[in-house]
């Protein structure tokens, strides 16, 4: 463990002034996945059991359960703040519209993803400026490299193999970064897409359901 640590010290000093931004981009990647994935996590994005006991209380016109239901999961359910703003703001009655309905579910939703998907775009661009800030530093070894060759009296092999080992740790260091970056974000953005597809057919199907219960009444759009 020791000389795995030691190993690593070293290539980070080998690899000069471009491995301590470097070193910036991989403590904020790491700090962001984890800020993500603990944030996910905790707001459950289940919506199935939902949908389903919701469905229970629509059934028996039961909307003030509803919203009861709702209310004690918003802390740590998006879809549960998302269906209690489309219930409550819904109106079943002579007042009822599809439109006002869907434009609260819509708000709520933009609001819930957005918390969601804070954060992604930094996940970009540190998966963007590590490959980037890697080749920076190499351009700048091998420039280093070529100078000592050009300085050197005598030239072999072990002056030029020096020179380009140093200079393109930097570039691994930019990629490793890039590539967990890019992962993680890969990931969570698979995860909202899904969430906000699923809440997007439940929303609808709520609303073709509130909306067949009245039949006779006029829907404004």
């Amino acid at each position: 463990m020791e000389n795995a640590s030691f190993s690593v010290l070293e290539l980070f000093k080998l690899g000069g002034i471009f491995m301590w931004p470097l070193l910036i981009f991989s403590i904020a990647t790491v700090a962001i996945s984890i800020e993500r994935a603990v944030y996910i996590f905790y707001h459950n994005l289940r919506v199935n059991d939902m949908a389903d006991e919701l469905n229970g209380y629509l059934e028996k016109d039961d909307y003030q359960g509803a919203c009861g239901y709702l209310s004690t999961l918003t802390k740590r359910r998006m879809g549960a703040r998302i269906l209690l703003a489309l219930i409550s703001r819904s109106n079943p009655g002579p007042d009822f519209s599809e439109h006002r309905a869907e434009r609260a579910a819509e708000t709520e939703a933009m609001n819930c993803i957005n918390s969601l998907e804070n954060g992604f775009n930094f996940l970009t661009a540190l998966g963007s400026l590590s490959p980037l800030t890697g080749f920076l530093g190499t351009v700048s070894g091998m420039i280093g490299a070529f100078r000592s060759i050009a300085e050197a009296t005598e030239v072999n092999a072990q002056i030029v193999a020096n020179g380009i080992y140093e200079a393109l740790i930097t570039t691994v260091f930019g990629l490793v970064i890039a590539i967990i970056a890019m992962i993680f974000h890969s990931i969570f953005s698979h995860i909202v897409d899904k969430f906000a597809g699923r809440i997007e057919s439940v929303c609808s199907d709520i609303i073709a359901q509130l909306a067949n219960k009245m039949p006779s009444v006029p829907h404004s759009r």
